[in-house]
């Protein structure tokens, strides 16, 4: 009995899971598509991408990093990325919530681009990076769930937000997964022509 009901909740992960994303698919469409266009902007004219996340968050952020260095599904020169470590040992050299935002005004400067990712937008390091990315006037992409939270209040007209209105952090992080590989696909049919699905 409780390993039924255990199979119908997984069942229920996929359909719920599927529903989300198939709502999101006409909703996301434009902002994804200004992200490939603010990233390959930065790309194409010698600029870099910078990337960070939060928590549960940096494992998307470096996973977004390797697919621009390293390739998404076809052989292309690697793009000049880099995640920004928002660990322990980068925490622990600086006080409250610093770490993020001193990486962005050591290595950031006009011409790239910030992509943050968050599940709730409500870091105040993620914050205090988009003022330091403000500083050195750079672009910010805010992948986030919810509304956003204070990291949305902060941006400007020329940044961009991929907002994914769920409270649930697992499915936010669901199809955040999907709008990175959508913006690798973007910026791969933008630089390479277009490819049949595969």
């Amino acid at each position: 009995m409780i390993r039924a009901m255990q199979e119908l909740r997984i069942q229920q992960h996929f359909i719920d899971s599927a529903d989300f994303h198939y709502q999101m698919s006409e909703t996301l469409g434009k902002p994804i598509d200004a992200a490939v266009q603010a990233l390959l902007a930065s790309v194409t004219g010698g600029g870099k991408v910078l990337v960070a996340g939060v928590g549960a968050s940096v494992a998307l952020a470096q996973y977004l990093t390797s697919l621009l260095v390293g390739g998404f599904e076809r052989e292309r020169p690697g793009l000049a990325a880099l995640t920004l470590g928002g660990d322990a040992v980068w925490a622990s050299a600086w006080s409250g919530d610093e770490g993020l935002s001193r990486q962005v005004h050591a290595l950031g400067q006009a011409g790239d681009v910030l992509v943050l990712i968050s599940a709730h937008g409500d870091d105040p390091a993620l914050a205090q990076a988009v003022r330091a990315a403000h500083d050195r006037d750079m672009t910010v992409l805010a992948i986030t769930g919810g509304s956003g939270g204070p990291l949305a209040r902060l941006l400007r007209e020329t940044d961009v937000q991929v907002g994914i209105p769920h409270e649930r952090a697992a499915r936010v992080r669901e199809v955040q997964q999907l709008v990175l590989h959508c913006v690798c696909d973007g910026i791969d049919t933008q630089l390479l022509g277009e490819q049949e699905p595969m």
